[in-house]
């Protein structure tokens, strides 16, 4: 089972890259949040003398006067600490975080199994967007690990896919294989400290899993939105994809976690196509100090802070929250300086448009085009400062494909509105219905402003 958020921390001073606790006698606790946040001190990347600490080898002193706080350590040597008292949705966050990490490792295999065989097979929805095994198995995952943890009768989700493609007669093959990609992710919880199935998940488990994801709730009621894997199209490429978890309450996104298994920790790393990085990390054996392949972001709303973490390594343990460190929004606020992120998709948003209104506002850096809510992670940890998304006539945006980034995105300090300046709203059920025009994502308030005054600017001289 998850975490249980109640127990010790420890402020511990980071020196010169070694871990070391310094005046043992006058250690004190602090409140972390589900594991994740500290509660009285926040810190910023300028600011990263503290750290929580799992596994430690106490020194003799220390020792003898806090026995009782020892057992405890050994007890829960392979988990971060925390303080009784958890904030509101610590546990939810514990599970979604622990969730997500499955999900990316299981992407993470699908994915190299489509680049490595030719005739992977990539299926058409209705609208001729692309699904994988990687799709359904996500979404059977997630959904079983949240029933398991807070009980079906307390869960309500909602998820981009049906079994309709997988209950056809024609179709036992691919739910075979995506019943096996399940049962395979699932023998590894442990690793990410949850509890697996007892025995294996058959054909119907898998289904009843994947169907549940049907929720209708809107402005009332809790409930969780996700995106098993957002930008399959660059998922099926062999590019940049994320698998996205929401927790909606009362028309509100109270919680987000990303997974980004193509983005790097490093930022440095974004100048070379992670293909690279594939090949590279296959020539050299992986070391702590080597590129990190992936990340985690997550944020709780109300905290005014967001947190990263790199992907759990296979067949490791997931050490969480030691790896975590916070991110933030770039300072930035003039557009000649800025970074613009540019949806890579053209079927459902308009280049033509946000190119024009990007030299209109003097951004003069090339935009970052990226698949699915990497975008929103990119802004939230400083690595770029706008995002606008205008949707070509018919198409709806849904709220599996924001929730979790807004959130974080808003957390880590930055601001999302439709174009007119309106907050997104979550409360009507699969879209975000009364969008006005777009979706504009900025680091701060002033590039924002800057930014739809330009959006008002050009309007009626467009074309959508």
């Amino acid at each position: 089972m998850p975490l249980n958020c109640s127990s010790l921390v420890f402020r511990v001073p980071h020196i010169l890259g070694q871990t070391r606790i310094t005046n043992t006698k006058k250690l004190t606790s602090t409140t972390y949040i589900g594991n994740c946040f500290p509660k009285h001190r926040k810190e910023t990347p300028q600011n990263k003398s503290f750290h929580i600490v799992s596994q430690l080898k106490f020194n003799q002193n220390y020792s003898s006067s806090s026995s009782s706080s020892s057992s405890v350590m050994e007890d829960h040597r392979n988990l971060a600490l925390s303080s009784p008292g958890p904030e509101k949705y610590s546990k939810e966050l514990d599970v979604a975080v622990r969730a997500v990490q499955m999900a990316c490792s299981l992407c993470q295999k699908v994915q190299e199994s489509l680049i490595s065989k030719a005739n992977s097979p990539v299926h058409s929805k209705d609208d001729n967007s692309p699904v994988t095994v990687a799709d359904w198995s996500v979404q059977a995952t997630v959904s079983w690990i949240l029933c398991e943890s807070f009980g079906r009768r307390n869960v309500s989700m909602l998820a981009e896919e049906d079994v309709q493609s997988l209950s056809k007669t024609d179709a036992t093959g691919l739910l075979d294989a995506v019943v096996k990609t399940v049962n395979d992710c699932l023998t590894e919880a442990p690793l990410f400290g949850l509890k697996g199935p007892e025995t294996p998940l058959g054909s119907s488990d898998v289904l009843e899993a994947i169907s549940r994801c049907n929720s209708n709730r809107g402005p009332t009621g809790r409930f969780w939105a996700l995106d098993p894997v957002d930008g399959t199209l660059g998922f099926v490429r062999g590019d940049q994809y994320a698998v996205a978890l929401a927790l909606i309450e009362d028309g509100e996104v109270v919680l987000g976690v990303l997974g980004c298994p193509n983005y790097p920790m490093k930022k440095e790393w974004l100048s070379y196509h992670h293909r690279y990085h594939r090949i590279i990390s296959k020539l050299t054996p992986p070391a702590s100090e080597s590129w990190d392949k992936g990340c985690v972001i997550y944020a709780r709303k109300g905290s005014g802070e967001a947190w990263m973490q790199p992907l759990c390594q296979k067949n490791k343990l997931l050490a969480w929250p030691n790896s975590a460190i916070p991110v933030r929004v770039s300072s930035i606020d003039n557009p000649a300086l800025a970074t613009f992120c540019e949806p890579v998709e053209k079927s459902n948003s308009s280049h033509s448009f946000t190119a024009g209104l990007a030299h209109s506002v003097g951004l003069r850096k090339q935009p970052l085009r990226v698949y699915s809510m990497v975008k929103y992670a990119a802004i939230a940890r400083g690595d770029a400062e706008i995002f606008m998304k205008f949707a070509r006539t018919g198409y709806r945006e849904k709220i599996w494909d924001h929730a979790a980034g807004v959130v974080i995105m808003q957390e880590a300090g930055g601001v999302v509105t439709d174009a007119g300046g309106s907050p997104l709203d979550f409360s009507k059920g699969i879209y975000l219905e009364g969008l006005d025009r777009g979706i504009i994502a900025c680091s701060g308030a002033k590039l924002h402003e800057k930014i739809i005054r330009a959006v008002d600017a050009s309007w009626n001289s467009s074309c959508l």
